[in-house]
């Protein structure tokens, strides 16, 4: 049969079904999967963290309010630090797959 678009599952490795998640009943293969959801989530919500500190460092300084400036630094502080925190972590990840053998992603 002639397809005129190409398999999502084939090609994008999708979870519900394919080539690499073809079974989901063992340990490994649902942490593996739980991972990439976790690191995939943390990287959004850390970027919309940024995009906060960044417009909430521009309502400050606009507004001339020192506080408000203040409370801008040290949200995009605290996004920051939790960007450091998931890439080192992605790393560890990355160390333990090495060490180990295991192929985590």
């Amino acid at each position: 049969m002639n397809y005129l678009a190409v398999s999502i599952v084939d090609e994008f490795f999708s979870p519900a079904g394919g080539r690499k998640y073809d079974q989901l009943t063992d340990i490994g293969s649902l942490v593996s999967l739980f991972i990439k959801i976790v690191f995939a989530v943390s990287g959004i919500v850390i970027l919309v963290f940024i995009i906060m500190a960044g417009i909430g460092l521009i309502a400050g300084a606009g507004s001339s309010d020192p506080e408000k400036i203040e409370k801008g630094k040290q949200s995009a502080t605290s996004a920051l630090i939790g960007f450091v925190v998931v890439f080192v972590a992605y790393w560890i990840v990355q160390l333990i797959e090495l060490w180990t053998g295991m192929k985590i992603f």
